[in-house]
């Protein structure tokens, strides 16, 4: 029975990947174009609202550059302080700080859109570095918590450590934060490319894990792997998932845009 399973899980992955490079060979051709279409499906890009790097927008608004950088970084961080398997959500004055976090990204979002129509008051005049680090800042309490959810869903012994249990985590995930928002504010040319592919890629891959807790139910497999190899199978399908539903809801906006011109 267990090698019928690794055979299968085998063949599954085989199946996902070859219909992961498929679509990633797909149109569009380009790199940045790739990255754009990706972001095109989770991001308004307004104009005036994205930074632009070597003259090209990058794929998604300032806002949203700070919510998946920042959420991507921020699993790197916690990863390098060792909560690779922290199990635990963050400490109460941890989670009362995120709390704060995304109050401010709500505030500054709600600022915002208030500020489209002249003729109401709002509190102070948007820019795009307030929605950058605002943005950050919720990007954080994001990877703080889809950390040991993830953790919690993947693994059949995860660590009872919290994903930021002191402050030397919170240093280290206000660290990548801080990289997110000099590296896009910056707006320096070389790196374009660099920026582009990873706000594509932070897209993907969030939307990646949550389909892959997803995937993990369905199967009935959640919290049972004890090495990365178990979970090739399902991390390839939660890939293939991501991609479909990203080029969908994209292709999908576009067409309403083109044909209806609504406001997507």
């Amino acid at each position: 029975m267990q090698t019928n399973a690794r055979w299968w899980d085998r063949y599954l992955a085989a199946l996902a990947l070859i219909g992961a490079m498929a679509l990633l060979l797909a149109p569009p051709a380009g790199l940045l174009d790739k990255a754009d279409h990706a972001a095109y499906a989770v991001c308004a890009r307004l104009p005036g609202h994205v930074f632009v790097v070597a003259g090209r927008p990058l794929p998604l608004c300032a806002r949203c550059s700070g919510t998946y950088l920042a959420a991507l970084a921020g699993l790197a961080a916690l990863t390098l302080a060792g909560r690779t398997r922290a199990g635990g959500l963050p400490g109460r004055r941890y989670i009362a700080l995120f709390a704060l976090f995304v109050l401010a990204w709500a505030v500054d979002g709600l600022n915002s859109y208030v500020s489209f129509f002249t003729d109401l008051p709002h509190l102070y005049e948007p820019a795009n570095l307030l929605r950058l680090a605002t943005g950050a800042l919720e990007g954080l309490a994001l990877a703080a918590f889809l950390l040991p959810i993830l953790n919690l869903s993947l693994w059949a012994a995860p660590s009872p450590a919290a994903s930021v249990g002191s402050w030397r985590d919170l240093v280290a995930l206000l660290a990548g934060g801080a990289v997110v928002v000099g590296l896009v504010g910056s707006e320096w040319p070389p790196l374009l490319y660099p920026l582009a592919l990873f706000s594509g890629a932070a897209v993907i891959a969030l939307i990646a894990a949550v389909n892959l807790m997803i995937v993990l139910i369905l199967l009935r497999r959640e919290g049972q792997a004890t090495r990365w190899r178990e979970l090739l199978a399902p991390l390839a399908v939660a890939l293939v998932l991501a991609l479909v539903e990203l080029w969908a809801i994209a292709a999908a906006r576009a067409f309403l845009t083109a044909r209806l011109g609504l406001p997507f």
